[in-house]
């Protein structure tokens, strides 16, 4: 299929051609087109869907001929046949097509320069003396800016050709032919049917004259036009003061700046702003690099030719310019240039520099500080070696005043012809705002040794005309309090039973309910019989302290001789609302297990106590164990804080002969109390029959057949009750004590939480026998024993010999 639709498509473009070249009876040229436009201007008018009449006057619009035109078809139709009916019609026009030029210099700098040298790659900037950049310096160590030529440009019409230069010679017309040649060695270009003609040395302009008569008559009715194809490479020396000086195999579009890339650069003692090219012997150009970095220019940054040489010298002079300019580093400078060249170079100025005076040291006979104006900056020439330094403008104001506070518009003015006053500044500030406190107004000034003098001023006094209003100096600031600042140090303070208790701000007026009122109100707790109020004494005029503190106020919410409503509050009091001494939170416990109605319970008054709750939820069912009921109660904050006395004592006393685990009876939210609940609900209201409180668990557990033992024994186990069997039955029934047992110390927990020890109590149904262990031993107590015996071995030995002295 895809043959067929190939082999359609190539017999139209030919027929296309055929029938141009029978419509075309004579030549009407408006130019010159060569074989190759004409022949994709027909593939790409057919793929466009142009009928082949459009195709025709387009052609001839853009100056085919006929004979042109019978050739191409020719031609056509015999790469069709040579090449298959699959030949892809673009791979033709490209081949014909393709002048761009590439560039074929030698990238590998290993192959120009001797093995050991490094690659410009790795170069680092080089820097000045003192170890600061040096401006500029880097510019041929960025790998984002290589200066490589453009070879792709249009033909330059002085380009000297050489060997290795490919000349591309169009001829159009009655003959039509493209020749691809390249220039020999000698200099010549041999053009087929011809025979040579010599181009080495001449420009692209003069060799198209030149080959123009050479072979003008042998095509006759043709027109020749030449171009440069691919260019040959260059040598180049590039010498001196760079990090890889050597020889280079350049692009012959290459530039000065290209080379100098590729040599990697200026090394530190290499000059930015004298660079020399030399050619056959001859300078023929000098290059500042400041001048493109400053102003883009690319004076002497010409286009090198084979065997030219570069010659990078040192510097001149290195110059460092610090402080206060916008570019502060080293700059490599001419012997002619001054202060002023240094400072456009830097950048100007930075906003904060002083610009009438710059400090510059120098390095003579000894080390010199010279002090320029700024009028002499264009006349001092600086040197190698100079340092200028740029200082920074005084942190002083010359003419300013500033006003703070209660005026409109606060903040620094102008002092001058129109603000000189203390009333002209408030003036200017939009005048005074409704809270200033106007009678007494500070100004902080600064006395000649700039230390700090306060000035007490009555600005009302001022305003009026009643005093003389005072002059301004230089940086006075003016600070005018509010009323609103000096209130809100005045506060009342409010607490008890109310929604909101805090610290309130003062207000004139103020009484004892308003406060009560603004802070949310009464909680449902609060008493309306007895609201106290502590007020401070203040004496100013008292001498020394007394016992009294402050004076108490007992009020009431209900109208009397004592209401809260008329008693007026000062600045600083405090307001306690008490709470109602009949108000209680509810008191809840909950009883679990073997009760008739489980749940939780509220008690009707604080004594309640475990047969009221037993009596409540019911009684006990059947098959309950009374005997081993338990009350889980929650710990409070007091009992909490306790215990943590306790444990800490406990840890300090701790000398690890005790088995006892401290990290067990740490803290925790709830503890459990020891209660006979078979003896309360036998004897209502005795001892044993305890009063509940808040949070409290009673638990009535069913009956417990077993026994179990743990701790220090062989197998700890859970075994049946049996009446009458002691202790030791039990541990027996566990595989008997362990090697480090405390057996005397043995105990028993029974399941109302009671304990007791276990050889001199009686072992009941649901208990659990605990065989506490000894402490671990110490390895080094025999060593201690040992060394004591051997010490005491020696003193009977010298007691011994002094008897016999």
């Amino acid at each position: 299929m895809k043959t067929t639709i190939n082999r359609e498509f190539h017999g139209k473009i030919i027929s296309l051609l055929i029938l141009c070249s029978f419509a075309f009876t004579t030549v009407c040229r408006a130019q010159s087109m060569s074989d190759q436009e004409v022949l994709k201007m027909a593939i790409k008018e057919k793929d466009a869907g142009t009928s082949e009449s459009e195709i025709a006057a387009h052609l001839i619009q853009k100056g085919a001929t006929l004979q042109q035109i019978q050739r191409i078809r020719q031609q056509y139709a015999m790469q069709i046949t040579q090449g298959g009916m699959d030949a892809p019609v673009d791979d033709a026009i490209s081949a014909a097509t393709d002048r761009m030029r590439k560039n074929n210099e030698v990238t590998d700098v290993e192959s120009v320069t001797p093995p050991s040298a490094d690659t410009p790659d790795v170069v680092q900037e080089p820097l000045a003396p003192s170890g600061k950049r040096v401006f500029g310096r880097d510019i041929f160590n960025n790998q984002l800016l290589t200066f490589e030529p453009q070879m792709n440009i249009a033909t330059p019409q002085n380009y000297v050709l050489g060997p290795g230069d490919q000349l591309i010679v169009d001829i159009y017309g009655a003959s039509q032919e493209s020749l691809s040649l390249t220039i020999s060695p000698d200099g010549d270009i041999t053009i087929p049917d011809f025979g040579p003609v010599h181009v080495g040395g001449l420009t692209v302009a003069a060799a198209q004259s030149h080959i123009r008569s050479r072979v003008g008559a042998y095509f006759a009715s043709s027109q020749i036009k030449i171009s440069l194809g691919q260019t040959r490479t260059i040598m180049v020396n590039v010498m001196g003061e760079v990090q890889v000086p050597g020889t280079y195999t350049l692009s012959a579009f290459a530039t000065v700046f290209h080379a100098l890339y590729r040599a990697g650069g200026i090394n530190s003692l290499g000059t930015l702003r004298s660079i020399k090219v030399f050619r056959q012997g001859r300078q023929i150009s000098t290059v500042d690099v400041y001048e493109f970095i400053l102003n883009g220019r690319l004076a002497g940054n010409v286009r090198l030719e084979d065997n030219d040489v570069i010659q990078v010298g040192t510097y001149e002079s290195i110059v460092e310019i610090s402080g206060c300019v916008k570019r502060p580093m080293a700059y490599e400078m001419k012997a002619d240039e001054s202060l002023f060249t240094l400072f456009k170079y830097s950048g100007g100025f930075a906003d904060n520099a002083y610009k009438k005076l710059v400090c510059v040291l120098r390095n003579e006979d000894m080390k010199s500080v010279y002090n320029v104006e700024e009028f002499d900056f264009s006349n001092f020439k600086v040197t190698d070696g100079d340092q200028v330094i740029v200082s920074p403008i005084l942190d002083r104001y010359k003419n300013m005043v500033e006003v703070k506070g209660a005026v409109f518009r606060p903040g620094m003015y102008q002092l001058g012809n129109k603000v000189n006053s203390v009333r002209t500044l408030i003036e200017t500030a939009s005048g005074l705002t409704e809270e200033a406190m106007t009678t007494h107004a500070v100004m902080r000034r600064l006395k000649p040794n700039r230390t700090q003098e306060v000035l007490s001023i009555n600005i009302e006094a001022i305003m009026n005309g009643t005093e003389a209003d005072i002059p301004l100096k230089n940086e006075d600031v003016l600070f005018i309090p509010t009323l609103a600042e000096h209130q809100n140090f005045r506060t009342f303070t409010i607490g008890g039973e109310v929604i909101f208790p805090g610290t309130y701000e003062y207000a004139d007026n103020m009484s004892a309910k308003d406060l009560i009122l603004q802070a949310g109100g009464l909680t449902d707790a609060a008493s309306t019989v007895k609201v106290d109020v502590f007020r401070q004494l203040r004496d100013a005029d008292a001498t020394e302290a007394g016992l009294d503190l402050a004076q108490t106020f007992s009020l009431s919410l209900k109208d009397g001789p004592n209401s809260a409503e008329h008693f007026i509050l000062q600045p600083y009091d405090i307001v306690e609302v008490r709470k109602s001494p009949i108000h209680q939170d509810p008191i809840r416990v909950n009883v679990e297990g073997e009760v008739a109605f489980q749940g939780g319970y509220t008690m009707e008054k604080k004594n309640q106590r475990l047969s009221d709750v037993i009596r409540a939820a019911g009684g006990v069912i059947p098959g309950s164990y009374v005997r081993g009921a338990r009350l889980i109660r929650q710990m409070t904050e007091d009992e909490k804080a306790r215990m943590l006395q306790v444990v800490e004592l406990a840890r300090q006393s701790a000398d690890g002969r005790d088995s006892v685990n401290l990290d067990k009876i740490e803290m925790s939210e709830t503890y459990t109390i020891g209660i006979r609940l078979d003896e309360a609900l036998a004897h209502p209201g005795s001892t044993q029959d305890i009063e509940l409180v808040d949070g409290d668990r009673l638990i009535v557990p069913r009956f417990n057949h077993t026994v179990r033992i743990s701790g220090d024994v062989n197998l700890p186990n859970t075994v049946a009750f049996e009446e009458g069997k002691s202790y030791k039955y039990y541990v027996e029934q566990a595989g008997g004590f362990g090697n480090r047992a405390k057996k005397r110390n043995s105990y028993i927990v029974y399941q109302n939480g009671t304990m007791a020890i276990a050889r001199k109590a009686k072992v009941e149904p649901g208990c659990e026998i605990v065989v506490p262990s000894k402490a671990p031993r110490n390895p080094n107590a025999l060593s201690q024993w040992l060394g004591i015996g051997t010490s005491l071995t020696s003193l009977a030995t010298m007691i011994v010999a002094l008897t016999k002295m």
